[in-house]
């Protein structure tokens, strides 16, 4: 794989017509009691865009982290039904807490919020403000603290972000101060919504929506988390393992988002967040545990419907895998969809489909409509490009643990994997100008880079679901050693391309439009198609540690040369089927080339194979050979 040189960018990144040339048809009427059916089992789009109120309150956070001894305000810009038949009847809110609002643009174009000489917000980014208005819902855009128009600072995920967007619900709800201007004293309530909040987002914008939910505030019905962090630690780092591909620093994302004012007031607040010793030794912290929402998973009241790409090297899918996990554990209601793209909205590889789910979705969360999609199956998963599969629960009830064993073959380097236990010993030396695409495309050859094990080709598909984990008890030559374990299926295939130049899609001019238009705000987009490469092997779940990391995981220690250290790690999160014929390969290596970083030394690893193990979730019966 080459380096990932786009991924601070995909991070920081999501023809005028009335209609919707595709969308299922689309209604308001009024909100139901929970398990009441609306006229046609779906919001209408009976309020006009046109006509939309459109105006911008200032939050009181509670906060003054600017310390400018003053409480923290932030710019919520808001567009909701403005007809008459919309008095008296009160609207849910779909609201998107972002940092990207002015710096960046969100959506695969890049779009921006502008605003009238008055300051009163007249465009708002992507398609839920003209879809979903018309329908009986408000839009609520917020820019975070230290960010576009809101005072404070960002932390990049921190307690700042969380608890100033947690202020906007309890506003909306009744429980904080908003003012109709930046610095006034002039309160204003929001009298129009009945409070119902359904938040969603992409990368930080989702991972907001993911920490917000996990304070368990009171009227955040349901989240939409698309492509989102769940853990920070776990966007930088991998068991102690430092992840390239990732950010340098959460300073560094703060300083290319926040505004220029904010840049001036907050660098003593934010000054932990870019120290090297905090945010780049691996060791677990005070800053990671306030950005763990998986800890606060029990406190999750919201539903969530998860949506992730099982190829995005930029927020990687074991972010969705605990935290799903984490939910499940505490009986939150869930749906998924898991495509073949990196970091990508759903919005712009399945279009059509995504609009009409998510409408149903927020019908049947906000509007309390009872239009089956709380029965429909929980997983949709793209199992070869635009193809999709469906699962009543995910991972699949018959989803069991096998565990197998890597072996010594006839050449070094390349081995075995049975469902056996293994025996000898295998070495490589790290080499940090290979990557795990190098290591499948020489599976059958001696390298000194890697160790590779491999099934024979299996007599039937082969399903993956979930997280595997990869037990290894291996030796190093210097103090300090990182793994990297990779599953690889071994056979041709036509997979989305997901490296960065598209991340699996292709952007067109034509456009397609979904909703309203005013002349400020087209809801037309440009349309999208599927990039596909053919491939001869699928790198499909990967895990990384640092091999200092066996006896504490939260902290790196120094290794002794010539100790035998044991380490399981945790590959990531993954539905995957190994067709019938493609063999199943498991490799073993040191540095990831461009996506995990080298450690300081260059170390020789050698591998115990009888104390080394692969557990994989497989659905069903095996399909290991008969032989």
């Amino acid at each position: 794989m080459a380096v990932i040189a786009t991924v601070v960018i995909t991070l920081l990144a999501g023809c005028s017509s009335s209609t919707s040339p595709s969308a299922p048809g689309a209604g308001g009427p009024p909100r139901t009691t929970a398990g009441a059916a609306g006229p046609s089992g779906e919001s209408k789009p009976v309020y006009t865009y046109k006509k939309a109120v459109r105006e911008t309150v200032w939050v009181d956070t509670g906060l003054d982290k600017d310390g400018d001894g003053k409480n923290d305000r932030v710019a919520v810009d808001i567009v909701r039904p403005g007809e008459p038949a919309a008095k008296g009847r009160k609207v849910p809110v779909i609201m998107e807490a972002s940092p990207y609002y002015s710096c960046c643009g969100r959506g695969n174009e890049n779009q921006k919020k502008s605003y009238d000489a008055g300051g009163q917000p007249v465009r708002f980014p992507l398609f839920y403000d003209n879809y979903f208005v018309p329908r009986g819902y408000a839009f609520v855009a917020v820019d975070l603290p230290g960010t576009g128009r809101s005072d404070g600072c960002t932390d990049a995920g921190g307690p700042i972000d969380i608890q100033s967007t947690k202020s906007v619900i309890d506003w909306l709800n009744g429980r904080a101060h908003g003012y109709t201007s930046h610095t006034g004293s002039t309160r204003t309530q929001a009298t129009w919504t009945d409070g119902a909040t359904g938040m969603i987002g992409k990368s930080w914008d989702g991972s907001i929506a993911n920490g917000v939910a996990a304070t368990g505030v009171e009227g955040l019905k349901t989240i939409v988390p698309i492509s989102s962090i769940s853990s920070w630690y776990d966007a930088y780092f991998s068991q102690g393992a430092w992840l390239v591909g990732s950010a340098p620093t959460p300073g560094a994302l703060i300083r290319m988002v926040e505004s220029d004012a904010a840049g001036q007031r907050c660098a003593a607040v934010n000054k932990p967040l870019g120290d090297p010793a905090v945010v780049k030794s691996g060791d677990w912290s005070s800053t990671w545990a306030e950005r763990d929402y998986v800890a606060d998973a029990d406190k999750v009241r919201a539903s969530v419907f998860v949506v992730h790409g099982q190829q995005d090297l930029t927020v990687r899918t074991k972010e969705f895998g605990q935290w799903w996990d984490a939910l499940a554990e505490n009986g939150v209601e869930r749906k998924i969809w898991l495509s073949g793209t990196g970091h990508v909205d759903p919005f712009d590889y399945r279009r059509g489909a995504w609009v009409d789910t998510l409408h149903r979705w927020f019908d049947h969360e906000l509007l309390g409509y009872d239009n089956g999609i709380d029965r429909e199956p929980m997983a949709d998963i793209e199992r070869t490009p635009d193809h999709w599969t469906t699962d009543a629960v995910w991972p699949p009830k018959s989803t069991a643990t096998v565990a197998l064993g890597p072996g010594q073959g006839t050449q070094p380097g390349v081995g075995t994997l049975t469902a056996h236990a293994g025996s000898g010993t295998e070495t490589f030396t790290d080499d940090p100008e290979k990557g795990e695409t190098d290591w499948a495309a020489h599976i059958d050859q001696p390298t000194g880079e890697k160790a590779g094990f491999v099934t024979t080709p299996l007599v039937k598909p082969l399903r993956v679901s979930g997280a595997s984990k990869v037990t290894v008890t291996a030796t190093s030559t210097t103090v300090t050693a990182n793994l990297s374990a990779v599953l690889v299926d071994l056979g041709p295939a036509t997979i989305r391309d997901y490296h960065p130049a598209g991340l699996g899609i292709s952007t067109f001019s034509g456009t397609s439009c979904w909703g309203e238009s005013t002349a400020q705000d087209s809801a037309c987009y440009k349309k999208t198609a599927t990039d596909t490469m053919h491939v001869t092997s699928t790198v499909f779940s990967r895990g990384w540690a640092a091999l200092g990391t066996a006896a504490d995981a939260h902290k790196v220690q120094p290794l002794t040369p010539g100790k035998p250290y044991t380490l399981t790690l945790t590959l990531a999160s993954t539905d995957h089927v190994v067709p019938a014929g493609h063999r199943l390969a498991l490799i073993v290596a040191g540095t990831d080339r461009g996506i995990a970083y080298h450690a300081a030394d260059r170390p020789t690893i050698t591998l115990d194979l009888a104390r080394t193990s692969l557990r994989l979730p497989v659905v069903g019966q095996p399909g290991w050979p008969s032989t």
